[in-house]
């Protein structure tokens, strides 16, 4: 098989997958431990710091993994306050 076609059908399938992008508010002590919990479950989410001194964070979401990022972040709440804006 030839390498440059394969590498080129895996950058092609890799731009049609569409993350999904929520933003929150947070604790922002919390932004760390979140970060770390992710990093935890790797491949499900990435977060992103827009605003530290606000709290403002954006979670960059595998779309095949939406289910389990969404049980993160409600587990999450039980111990954080977090505002999706």
């Amino acid at each position: 098989m030839d390498l440059k076609r394969v590498l080129g059908q895996n950058r092609r399938n890799m731009m049609k997958t569409k993350t999904i992008q929520n933003d929150y508010i947070v604790d922002k002590i919390k932004i760390g431990f979140m970060r770390f919990i992710f990093e935890a479950h790797e491949g499900v989410a990435v977060i992103t710091t827009i605003d530290a001194k606000k709290g403002h964070i954006k979670l960059i979401i595998a779309p095949d993994r939406i289910e389990t990022a969404n049980l993160i972040i409600e587990d999450l709440k039980k111990d954080i306050q977090i505002n999706e804006i």
